[in-house]
């Protein structure tokens, strides 16, 4: 209870006078993150026609929001499989949603001849490294989160082989 009373601001007390279950709690805890990374990816999709530029926004869409909801992330990725039958369908569903929004972005590239062909199981890889940095993320650290998502588009444009559309190679030598 103490994470779920950092995640929502709210004391002991106070979750348990506005809460019916703590599941209902954990299940609003870990799907609001990532509702607004599946809208926005959309709506990335939507605006930016280009696929190495889709997964630079992407990219650095994905470590603000990793940096606005530490707290939130925290609590999911320890808790998520209390959740249970429809609640956790639905967060599985959306996080494979976000997944598709990706691999999108990597099948218009590579129809487009601008990456090579990725698998889902890389593409899961590359967003672990996204995800994972819940972990050591530091708001107001040595680097901004637009900042890390620029080194790790930077990452992801190499792994699939889009080195023409790297920046002026600032974060590898």
């Amino acid at each position: 209870m103490a994470e779920l009373g950092e995640a929502t601001g709210l004391g002991r007390g106070a979750l348990y006078h506005h809460i019916d279950t703590k599941e209902n709690l954990l299940y609003d805890i870990s799907s609001r993150y990532i509702v607004e990374l599946v809208e926005a990816g959309r709506e990335i999709t939507a605006n930016q026609i280009d696929p190495a530029e889709r997964v630079k926004s992407l990219s650095r869409h994905l470590m603000h929001v990793i940096s606005m909801h530490l707290a939130e992330m925290t609590v999911c990725f320890r808790e998520i499989h209390s959740l249970t039958g429809e609640r956790y369908q639905s967060v599985a569903n959306l996080h494979a949603e976000y997944q598709q929004i990706w691999e999108d972005a990597f099948a218009a590239g590579t129809a487009q001849g601008q990456f090579r062909k990725i698998d889902k199981t890389a593409v899961k890889g590359l967003l672990g490294m996204f995800f994972y940095s819940f972990l050591w993320l530091k708001p107001g650290g040595r680097q901004s989160d637009e900042e890390i998502g620029n080194i790790f588009s930077d990452l992801v444009l190499r792994a699939i082989g889009a080195h023409e559309y790297l920046e002026e190679n600032q974060f590898f030598e």
